[in-house]
């Protein structure tokens, strides 16, 4: 599954330069993450009531080509299950067909006191196994 998430960049997006500021992307794929997981029918608060939390445990990142200030972006993101409890996402952030950031996202799935646990039934389904 490829999931795409629009987003404007702001002015509170910017640093003095006009260009965004390089946490602002790690902003926008988060995002996207959490969309997706909307998307294929989780609940975060839900899950986090029963018990069960996504935390992200590893992040590669790597900036292309600056956004600016009004640009109309698109996150793109593709993901797969690592392991029965991690959850990897591929991601970018485009400007129509030019990269400007990429990240490879690691995802665990824990419990609320830190121990790590298996994806929801609901979502193993839907996640791919390892490429």
């Amino acid at each position: 599954m490829t999931h795409q998430l629009p987003v404007r960049v702001y002015y509170e997006d910017t640093d003095m330069g006009g260009i965004v500021y390089y946490a602002n992307y790690l902003k926008y794929i988060e995002r996207a993450r959490s969309e997706m997981v909307e998307d294929l029918g989780m609940n975060q608060i839900a899950m986090r009531d029963a018990g069960i939390v996504f935390v992200v445990t590893r992040v590669v990142a790597d900036y292309v080509s600056p956004a600016r200030l009004d640009d109309r972006l698109t996150v793109v993101t593709t993901h797969h299950a690592q392991s029965p409890v991690r959850w990897v996402f591929d991601q970018e952030v485009r400007r129509g067909d030019d990269l400007l950031f990429r990240a490879e996202v690691t995802a665990v799935c824990m419990t609320l006191d830190g121990k790590p646990t298996r994806l929801p039934k609901a979502l193993r389904g839907q996640v791919s196994a390892k490429r």
